[in-house]
């Protein structure tokens, strides 16, 4: 059997992130407190692991060589952002509000054509992508069968119009 064309099937999923943070109490509140992920385990003082759903962890947080470290550099390598998708448009909205009444500031807020999306920083600087897709049904195509996708800002108060419904 030959394995040089392989292709990761279609069922294949990413199944954490795991960041190093530079203090386990202000993640915590971010992932945790703000964005409402639910604690699964903890390893003592200097590792967490959160879940949407009881999932074992989506998200592993830990301080293991990163205790006390400088916020991550903008211009550096590494991760640009971590992307969580919600399965509803009104989720989205839920989790926005919960950012507005936190005063937690938005990096960025778009429209791509095929999904919502908001931006953000965790208390590392790590990026954050907060979105949802829109029904497959209604993406575009180029005529090369490529999607076509945008960036154009989001209308963030059509976007909390979801919570009156």
């Amino acid at each position: 059997m030959s394995t040089e064309n392989y292709v990761v099937p279609a069922g294949a999923q990413i199944g954490h992130v795991h960041l190093k943070v530079s203090d386990l109490s202000k993640a915590l509140h971010f992932y945790r407190d703000l964005l409402g992920f639910e604690l699964t385990t903890m390893y003592g003082d200097q590792a967490a692991f959160l879940s949407a759903g009881g999932y074992h962890h989506h998200i592993g947080l830990n301080t293991w060589h990163s205790q006390g470290a400088p916020p991550a550099r903008r211009d550096g390598v590494g991760l640009y952002h971590t992307a969580i998708r919600y399965p509803e448009r009104r989720d989205l909205a839920v989790v926005l509000e919960r950012l507005r009444n936190a005063r937690y500031p938005l990096t960025g807020a778009s429209d791509h054509g095929v999904s919502e999306a908001l931006y953000l920083n965790d208390p590392d600087n790590n990026g954050v992508e907060l979105y949802w897709d829109r029904p497959r049904e209604l993406w575009k195509y180029h005529p090369d069968g490529s999607i076509f996708m945008v960036t154009e800002p989001l209308d963030l108060r059509d976007l909390l119009g979801e919570l009156e419904q």
